[in-house]
């Protein structure tokens, strides 16, 4: 059976982990500047507040687990009052060892393992727009294993670190993503995954690509009539689902384009396109270029 979410991951290519620890004691707290890239934290003892820009604050304890897909501003702190130090991670050197925010020495109110990663793919920003904007897991045992995998392999420099940590961060993302309450998610693909008429539909976009597809066709699988799907597949993915259905092909052309394996043809029947002259039409449209610049560009 398809997996839209793996092949979501799979898409974004992410890779290159660098993680750090970081504690805090008595009044302490930090503000980081929007960085973009996908981030994560988890609260290996003791509790903290988290703040990130546009959503409600939070108090993290032992064995939360937080991702931002696209790091906005937010601001880590203890619980006392505080001016935060402001750090902007795009400038600001990636620090060596343990980082200690607040009372120096003695024990921390709070330890935690936090890092980033990157998204090589070109299309990652369409991709991170299907998820939520904020992922906070707690309690889930099996993301505490992969985070302390992640902390260990990321200190040591063993032959094959890189592919051990790509693969990682694909298991960490899948695991935070299909851990997340997805219900009073935001609107996106993992809402979209958690309705139980929409997720036939959406698992049929992916593993039927090729098909000419229709909205009717695809309310038939969520077994509404048309337009209560569109209604519903538009309120809940936050896209309509034709253009949902070309973004996917799109992203999907994108991969296949970059590899170079296949000729423009021969990806234009892989993404559902009965010729490669509408296939071209409809990709620079869509991309801004044609299929064969994008393949040398690439």
């Amino acid at each position: 059976m398809t997996d839209p979410l793996s092949e979501v991951i799979a898409l974004l290519q992410p890779r290159a982990v660098f993680s750090k620890g970081i504690s805090g004691a008595g009044r302490w707290g930090v503000r980081y500047s929007d960085f973009g890239q996908p981030s994560f934290c988890a609260v290996l003892e003791g509790r903290c507040r988290l703040a990130v820009d546009g959503q409600p604050a939070l108090t993290l304890v032992a064995g939360d687990f937080v991702l931002l897909p696209a790091t906005p501003g937010f601001t880590l702190s203890g619980f006392e009052p505080v001016t935060p130090e402001r750090i902007d991670p795009k400038v600001t050197p990636s620090p060596k060892g343990e980082v200690r925010h607040g009372t120096r020495g003695g024990p921390p109110d709070v330890r935690l393992l936090g890092g980033y990663f990157v998204f090589d793919s070109p299309d990652a920003a369409l991709m991170v727009s299907l998820l939520p904007a904020l992922v906070h897991v707690r309690g889930e045992e099996r993301l505490s294993v992969l985070v302390r995998l992640v902390g260990g392999e990321t200190s040591e420099q063993r032959s094959g670190r890189d592919l051990v940590l790509t693969r990682l961060v694909e298991l960490l993302l899948i695991e935070a993503l299909r851990s997340t309450s997805s219900d009073d998610a935001p609107p996106g693909l993992l809402r979209g995954l958690a309705d139980a008429r929409l997720a036939p539909a959406i698992r049929q976009m992916h593993g039927h690509l090729t098909r000419p597809w229709t909205v009717a066709q695809l309310a038939k699988s969520a077994a509404l009539s048309r337009s209560a799907f569109f209604d519903r597949f538009t309120r809940t993915v936050g896209l309509p689902p034709m253009e949902y259905l070309l973004d996917w092909r799109m992203a999907v052309a994108r991969g296949l384009l970059r590899r170079r394996e296949f000729a423009i043809a021969e990806v234009a029947e892989r993404v559902g396109y009965s010729s490669a002259s509408t296939f071209s039409t409809a990709f620079s449209r869509h991309v801004g270029q044609s299929p064969g610049r994008y393949a040398r560009a690439s």
